[in-house]
């Protein structure tokens, strides 16, 4: 469908494919850097990524790439950033069926052409629009791996937002679990270079 990801961005900046092209600031198509081999995905953009035209860089955001500089992934060197859709719906709510499947497109595009070697499902959106046949919660399936059809291998993780809500860093709690999760990707991507 598009010859590069430069075409499937400019697309997607004027995509009117569904309503939430009435309503956004900017169209958020990735971050990061093309070149990585972890792909990182998340549900929606929010607010600030509907101002800046950039995944994760609200308060969840920051708080994923200081647990991913935590075991040494930079944003702009080793991950690349998206989300299941590419414009903030009304209020923050969950993506419909209609809009994610209008944006998917997208992000098979992405997954094409940015080939990458691990996939970072974050939360039930991102699970539900990469692994649909999946019925388990994040509790139960994160930290366990995945294989995608490209060949890369899939994890699920807590969205950083539910984490914002759970400080504690004591054993088994979810932000334990998140550090043990990342250590696990790192390791992974080791063993696959």
């Amino acid at each position: 469908m598009f010859q590069n990801l430069a075409e499937a961005q400019a697309t997607c900046e004027s995509c009117h494919a569904c309503e939430l092209g009435q309503t956004r600031t900017k169209s958020v198509f990735a971050g990061g850097s093309p070149l990585a081999k972890i792909m990182v995905i998340g549900e929606a953009p929010g607010k600030d990524e509907d101002e800046q035209g950039e995944p994760f860089v609200g308060r969840s955001g920051q708080l994923l790439m200081k647990l991913f500089a935590e075991v040494g992934l930079e944003r702009e060197r080793d991950l690349y950033i998206v989300n299941t859709i590419k414009c903030r719906p009304p209020q923050n709510r969950k993506p419909t069926q209609a809009e994610k499947e209008a944006c998917r497109p997208f992000l098979d595009a992405q997954l094409a052409f940015i080939q990458p070697q691990i996939i970072v499902l974050c939360g039930a959106t991102a699970v539900s629009s990469l692994l649909p046949q999946e019925k388990r919660t994040i509790t139960q399936i994160r930290g366990q791996w995945f294989d995608h059809a490209s060949g890369a291998k899939v994890m699920a993780v807590f969205h950083p937002s539910y984490l914002l809500r759970h400080h504690s860093l004591d054993a088994g709690t979810p932000r334990s679990l998140m550090r043990l999760d990342l250590a696990e990707i790192v390791s992974a991507l080791g063993e696959k270079c």
